[in-house]
């Protein structure tokens, strides 16, 4: 029995009550192994975990690097569009530069013999190309070169426009890249000029900004540049005056004139303006931190602007600003030359537009700077400049020190009824600096169209003074002021002839006529005045023109003889001005216009620029 009981113990042990081998409980091995197997799980839980957050960095990560290029293109997109600079930089472009005023005097026009005299303008593009390497950047608001049309009634002067094309197309030839941007759709130059492998960027201003581009420089190399009021016309190199400067070996300027052509460039296509502009578009020197630079070896400041408002990247002064700044720093004198003084701004109906008006009537009684206005005739000449500048001139009776002298320049009219010689030139001279601009001094100028702006400052006190730009260009304008070419404003007629003013002006007066009485330049009474003279009509008016003009210098001396002269009172909403009484009734000169609110830029209010881009010719 005892036996049995022993062999039933032995054999419970070894069924798991106990190992003799190991002397380790069966037990405790099977806690071991599950313990074992809970942190094998738990590990295995917790890589599948890190490598599921991995995965998701990753992922992330990813689209995080997605949105930012995405983000990048969509702000920046210009990035995409620009291109090398030639390893130029702010900190080793050259600032020893040199400046030579250019200008186009037609055969017509002549001053006297020891009058300023500058390099003729197509001579000046001309040696532009010749210094050209590598690439030519062109904004013109025109390309009317080929002038076969009216090579009858303007040779020889005519082919000057032919030359300069058959140069630019050339290009080609010596390997140097011509890159063209244009508002033209149009033009059969840019047309021939891009079968000779030359890159042509419409911008549609029409879709952005409802204007037009108006800008007029050439950018040779990141080193040269030119700015000034030609077109790629033929009549800018024939028949019309222009100035505008030459600039050499000044890569800091003309790389930040690279960033407004490269900013037309990009807008190819578009029909919205970005909100964000990208850096390589960052202007280099504006009217706060100018270019310090050595201009014809005399020390001189200098930076570009640009218009409009929406086409102004980070640190780009607009063309408002630069204008403000010099008229603000002159002590002594400022004289402007400009095709168009009109402080307009039109919508449904005209409001007076201050911001350059203002600013030379503050400097005529605020500072006493003595101002000179000489503003061209032509047949786009607005009736109404006249009573601003008569505005502006009687700010100055019985005031001391303070001096308005305006003048016209008056072109030549042609057997044809056509005119020739038309004063282009759009800058303005203090004793402290320049300003040369594309844009005429009118108010939807600078809110809609595109332009550029040149401003070089030069400090007074320089020995040879005769040497610097602005010295030169003060001696410019008082050729033309000086010259016979030019006529006073004065209270009895109208300096401009027939030729120019055909607009209809009613004129409203309580005593005459219960009505208005037109004032003609040349149309018959049967009808309303046409909007442009015909030839034929021409030959019809000495009569009427006789009487109306007759009326209106009665009517102006009996203004004056009263001690009245016309100046503008009021503005009101339907456009139209009032001047001073005469005979104890109201002289009031409309200008009735029913413009689109969506087409800012109207007939009345635009610039030559626009309306010639409007009219292709005049």
């Amino acid at each position: 029995m005892e036996l049995r009981e022993n062999r039933g113990s032995m054999g419970g042990q070894g069924l798991g009550f106990s190992i003799s081998g190991t002397g380790m409980p069966a037990s405790s091995i099977i806690m071991a192994v599950r313990q074992q197997e809970y942190s094998a799980s738990v590990w295995l839980r917790r890589r599948e975990k890190l490598e599921h957050s991995q995965q998701k960095c990753i992922m992330i990560f990813a689209l995080v690097c997605c949105f930012a290029v995405l983000m990048a293109l969509i702000f920046s997109a210009v990035d995409i569009w620009g291109e090398d600079e030639d390893g130029i930089t702010e900190d080793n472009c050259s600032k020893n530069c040199r400046a030579v005023l250019v200008e186009n005097i037609p055969e017509d026009i002549s001053f006297l013999d020891n009058a300023t005299s500058h390099l003729p303008l197509s001579a000046g593009l001309y040696n532009l190309l010749d210094q050209a390497i590598r690439v030519v950047e062109i904004v013109s608001p025109l390309w009317l070169l080929n002038s076969s049309d009216y090579e009858s009634s303007f040779q020889p002067a005519a082919r000057q426009g032919r030359a300069l094309l058959s140069r630019l197309q050339g290009l080609k030839a010596k390997g140097i890249q011509l890159k063209i941007s244009s508002g033209m759709i149009d033009s059969t130059e840019l047309s021939t000029l891009a079968r000779h492998n030359a890159e042509v960027h419409y911008v549609n201003m029409t879709a952005l900004t409802k204007g037009h581009l108006l800008s007029s420089f050439w950018v040779v190399d990141r080193r040269h540049f030119y700015i000034g009021s030609a077109s790629m016309d033929w009549r800018s190199l024939a028949t019309r005056k222009e100035l505008g400067v030459l600039v050499y070996n000044c890569s800091c300027l003309a790389l930040d004139l690279h960033r407004v052509f490269s900013l037309y460039w990009g807008l190819q296509y578009k029909d919205f303006i970005p909100s964000f502009w990208s850096k390589r578009l960052f202007a280099l020197f504006n009217r706060d931190t100018p270019l310090n630079l050595t201009l014809n070896s005399t020390k001189a400041q200098a930076y570009v602007s640009s218009s409009p408002d929406v086409f102004i990247p980070k640190d780009r002064s607009n063309d408002l600003e630069a204008i403000s700044r010099v008229i603000q720093e002159a002590r002594h004198y400022i004289y402007i030359s400009i095709i168009d003084y009109l402080p307009l701004l039109s919508s449904n109906a005209h409001r007076y537009w201050s911001r350059i008006d203002g600013l030379i009537r503050e400097a005529l009684i605020l500072r006493k700077v003595r101002v000179r206005l000489l503003v061209s005739c032509w047949e786009k000449t607005d009736p109404l400049t006249f009573n601003f500048i008569w505005s502006l001139r009687s700010l100055c009776m019985e005031q001391a020190n303070c001096s308005l002298e305006a003048k016209f320049f008056n072109p030549r009219v042609q057997r044809d009824g056509s005119l020739q010689g038309i004063n282009h030139n759009r800058f303005m001279v203090t004793d402290q600096a320049i300003y040369l601009g594309n844009l005429d001094w009118v108010g939807n100028e600078f809110s809609f169209n595109a332009g550029v702006g040149l401003v070089i400052s030069q400090p007074e006190g320089i020995e040879d003074r005769n040497s610097t730009v602005v010295e030169q260009l003060r001696a410019a304008f008082e050729r033309d002021w000086f010259s016979h070419y030019t006529r006073s404003l004065q209270a009895n007629k109208i300096p401009c002839n027939k030729h120019q003013i055909n607009r209809l002006v009613p004129v409203k007066t309580s005593h005459l006529d219960n009505g208005p009485v037109p004032i003609r330049t040349g149309h018959p009474d049967n009808g309303p005045a046409p909007m442009r003279n015909s030839h034929k009509d021409d030959e019809q008016t000495p009569v009427k023109t006789r009487h109306h003009n007759d009326r209106l210098s009665k009517i102006n001396r009996q203004g004056m003889a009263s001690g009245h002269v016309p100046i503008i009172d009021t503005y009101q909403e339907n456009g139209q001005v009032k001047m001073s009484h005469l005979d104890n009734g109201q002289v009031q000169i409309k200008d009735n216009h029913h413009d689109n609110p969506m087409d800012p830029p109207s007939q009345s209010a635009e610039s030559s620029g626009s309306r010639e881009i409007s009219n292709r010719f005049l």
